[in-house]
């Protein structure tokens, strides 16, 4: 007996010997190759992204000379908003993984930057959660996606009721201009009602969700990744949707102040009912980033131009709001992932 105990610590201590050292191999891998290559392929695909966008030389040369126009402070305002918008996020993420994992705001800002630079890839950003969870020590990584996810809902929760706010505001103008009829207009306004009515109620009933994969077969395996939602009361849950709203008033303002700057006349509120409807056609439409300039382009001259004939100016905006938003923060996450081997270097090596 005492030979076959023997025999069974030693086969275990040979498997832990063996998982160190793949553990340091894939450290190395990540380390001096991923890494690096992760930072050449993200910058050159926002460099490409940034390439092919249509009257990308005319909207660099408005935004330079916005410098010299007597608004240009809305341009310095609208860049200096974007990092209030990050922070804001940086905030949401550092509050939701504080049950898993004491995060600074220093690294939830670096996290959620690193993020963007993995999303400009993906459909709808999804990427974003890849560059997060790195930034989470081992044993913690996959236990944050779910808790990524709750805060993304909570921001969709926002960006549904206000664009349903806006159809039904502008339900008159827009139907008069012919993109939708009537009919159809009430099937779009019902149908966005009915899933925001679902997933609030999924929001704030996340123990249904927990029980539910309690029940499934084999759910032992993979149970602990939603554990971590028990910790979300109803406070936190409500602090994450007052923050994403804070957001989006954020959004809108950048957007009003660039309209201003790019001479599009159109009133604070007739600008904000359809930014947030655009807002909405943008979270229901699967698109890559490379696409989204585009579409939200396309969106914007529809909608914006229920109020206003400058073109132009409101292309200007999306295309600069675009930059301001999602390019320069890629940029400065891509940068970020030179420092990829800290996140990978374990306790006993800071030891």
């Amino acid at each position: 007996m005492p030979r076959i105990i023997l025999a069974g610590f030693c086969k275990r201590d040979t498997i832990f010997t063996r998982l160190m050292k793949l553990n340091r191999n894939i450290k190395l891998f990540v380390n001096y190759f991923l890494g690096p290559i992760l930072f050449i392929w993200l910058s050159w695909s926002i460099y490409r992204q940034i390439q092919q966008q249509p009257n990308l030389e005319k909207a660099w040369q408005s935004i330079v000379a916005s410098f010299n126009s007597p608004l240009a402070w809305n341009l310095v305002a609208a860049v200096l908003l974007m990092i209030v918008n990050w922070s804001i996020e940086a905030v949401k993420w550092k509050i939701s993984v504080q049950p898993i994992q004491q995060v600074s705001f220093s690294k939830a800002f670096k996290a959620v930057l690193s993020g963007v630079s993995f999303s400009v890839s993906t459909p709808n950003r999804v990427g974003e959660y890849l560059g997060r969870v790195l930034y989470m020590e081992e044993g913690n990584r996959l236990k944050t996606i779910s808790i990524t996810i709750v805060g993304s809902i909570s921001q969709l929760i926002v960006t549904l009721l206000m664009g349903c706010l806006g159809l039904i505001v502008l339900r008159q103008q827009i139907e008069a201009s012919g993109f939708v009829s009537s009919i159809w207009m009430l099937v779009i306004i019902y149908g966005v009602l009915a899933v925001l009515s679902v997933l609030t109620l999924f929001y704030f009933r996340l123990a249904w969700l927990i029980r539910w994969v309690d029940r499934l077969p084999g759910s032992s395996r993979f149970a602990y990744l939603v554990k971590a939602l028990e910790d979300f009361n109803a406070t936190l849950l409500w602090r994450l949707l007052s923050l994403s709203a804070l957001r989006f008033v954020v959004f809108i303002t950048q957007y009003y102040l660039l309209f201003r700057l790019f001479d599009v006349e159109i009133g604070w509120w007739p600008a904000f009912w359809a930014v947030s409807v655009s807002f909405l056609v943008m979270a229901v439409i699967p698109t890559f980033a490379i696409a989204e300039l585009g579409l939200r382009g396309e969106v914007g001259i529809k909608l914006i131009g229920l109020f206003s004939v400058n073109s132009l100016g409101i292309w200007m905006t999306t295309m600069t709001v675009w930059l301001v938003n999602l390019i320069i923060p890629a940029i400065v996450g891509s940068l970020l992932i030179l420092s990829i081997k800290k996140i990978f270097t374990n306790k006993n090596e800071r030891t």
